[in-house]
């Protein structure tokens, strides 16, 4: 059984409400990568219910929501609060060499991932060059 007196419990949570901890983040914990022809993001958001999450692009914006909430019910006696509870947001500005119109994303394991493909117009291209017979170079791109 946990104990549930702590004498000095308030004033860590008021402690928490002004300062933050590392316990309580303001904002969702993520890892960025390119793979070859994608990108990669990956969100921290283990206990959140698929359905709070909600992943918009506007503009080269992309914002993550989610919220995680704590048991509800008319027996539930909470016990001990400390992981971070709420909504959270992330924004992130994605550079015109990403092809938003094909982004896809999947959550397993309490980890939102998101793989957005490069553009084709931003993979590097081979430039075809000629010679010509006066010693010029004619370059085609």
């Amino acid at each position: 059984m946990l104990m549930r007196t702590d004498p000095f419990r308030e004033i860590d949570r008021l402690a928490e409400q002004f300062l933050g901890t590392t316990s309580r983040p303001a904002v969702m914990h993520m890892d960025a990568y390119r793979d070859g022809d994608y990108f990669y993001a990956a969100f921290d958001l283990p206990g959140v219910d698929p359905d709070s999450i909600d992943c918009t692009v506007q503009r080269n914006v992309l914002t993550v929501r989610a919220e995680r909430r704590r048991p509800a019910g008319d027996n539930v006696e909470l016990v001990a609060a400390e992981r971070p509870m709420g909504v959270f947001n992330r924004q992130l500005f994605l550079g015109d060499s990403l092809d938003t119109d094909k982004l896809e994303a999947g959550y397993e394991n309490g980890v939102l991932t998101l793989r957005i493909p490069v553009a084709e117009r931003a993979k590097p291209r081979r430039v075809t060059i000629t010679a010509t017979g006066n010693g010029h170079k004619q370059i085609n791109a």
